[in-house]
């Protein structure tokens, strides 16, 4: 069977694992939530470093872990016999080791006849082709991690696992990482499982997405769908956000702009270097969303879409958040009570929505 079908149940000291899901078997799962929640226990146990009792892990077919086997016996297959990558928030190289030795060094135990994502190829997708003679210790942040993921990837592993690879990064070098992270996403066919804590890397990567809380899934299921469900607690906040699918139609070099079709109709992005026919993911921010209820005239917003309320819940004191439909899209709008009371806004009211601003993602 395709894709990753995992059920673990752990106990430690106060704190318990209780899961069962099912992922996608390839691109990149997200997973999802506070501090202490068990992403990493999650991950651990998927990695063999922990075993769950009466565990079940399957992943595109091949069992790692079913300590229920019909006949008694069961099966965990140790870390060492699992095709899987790690990648951790240190990038842990190995400091006596060049780059390439680093590189080289994960290699050892993989067959050549199962060696499906060459060096080359691991060292092209990270952009680390002029670091291979360097020395650990002379690369910035940013590099070593991009070097960590590229020797994961070269050992052509069946999962690739990755706990939290930014979060010791600082905003620079993690925009330097995010943009490689992204050619992953959509050059390569393994199954990428991404802890993270961080909204806007959920946005920019994620296909699938799960929520976890206090060692449980409170939701799983595509990353456009959860993060506008408004009984979910990520389209809450002030980084409340709806991802939309756009292609570019038109691009304006005198204006710095690029316009790209939607199912709710056409966004301009301040842009230029999009290119007619690209497929690009755009995050509109509930913070930067207005609403009318008729269509402008004479205004310097841009982006102005036709879309009806579906839902309406609270947020944070003396604001709503409101889901819309655009043609099929869903965008949220974050409004102040005061103002949802004015225009009398309820479930099924016709609204335009004035964007302000949106960030293409990739």
């Amino acid at each position: 069977m395709n894709g990753i079908q995992a059920t673990f149940r752990q106990v430690l000291g106060d704190f318990s694992l209780d899961v069962s899901l099912q992922l996608p078997g390839r691109g990149v799962t997200a997973i999802f939530g506070p501090s202490g929640s068990g992403k990493t226990t999650l991950l651990r146990c998927m990695a063999g470093l922990e075993r769950a009792p009466g565990g079940k892990l399957s992943v595109n077919g091949e069992v790692w872990q079913d300590d229920e086997k019909a006949d008694g016996k069961g099966v965990f297959k140790p870390v060492h016999n699992r095709s899987l990558g790690y990648v951790f928030q240190s990038a842990n190289l190995f400091n006596h080791l060049s780059v390439q030795g680093n590189l080289d060094f994960g290699l050892r135990r993989i067959p050549l006849a199962e060696r499906k994502v060459s060096v080359s190829q691991a060292t092209q997708l990270l952009g680390i082709e002029k670091l291979l003679h360097r020395q650990p210790a002379t690369l910035s942040g940013g590099e070593r991690q991009r070097v960590a993921i590229a020797r994961a990837l070269a050992t052509s592993p069946q999962l690739l696992l990755m706990d939290e690879p930014l979060a010791a990064l600082d905003v620079e070098r993690k925009a330097e990482v995010l943009p490689f992270l992204e050619r992953l996403h959509t050059t390569l066919s393994i199954p990428v499982l991404y802890v993270s804590h961080a909204p806007d890397e959920v946005a920019r990567l994620a296909d699938h997405l799960v929520l976890l809380n206090a060692g449980k899934v409170t939701a799983s299921g595509p990353t456009r769908e959860l993060m506008t469900r408004l009984d979910l607690p990520l389209a809450h906040g002030d980084a409340a956000a709806a991802i939309i699918d756009a292609v570019v139609t038109r691009v304006e070099p005198a204006y710095h702009l690029s316009h790209a079709e939607f199912s709710g109709g056409q966004v301009s992005l301040l842009n230029p270097s999009l290119k007619l026919g690209q497929r690009v993911r755009v995050r509109v921010q509930a913070r930067d969303v207005s609403l009318t209820l008729t269509r402008q005239q004479g205004t310097s917003v841009l982006n102005i879409f036709a879309a009806t309320v579906t839902s309406i819940s609270a947020d944070s004191p003396g604001q709503a958040m409101l889901a819309l439909d655009a043609g099929g899209s869903t965008l949220l709008a974050r409004i102040t009570q005061k103002s949802l009371e004015a225009l009398d806004l309820q479930p099924g009211s016709p609204v335009f929505a004035q964007v302000k601003g949106v960030a293409v993602l990739g």
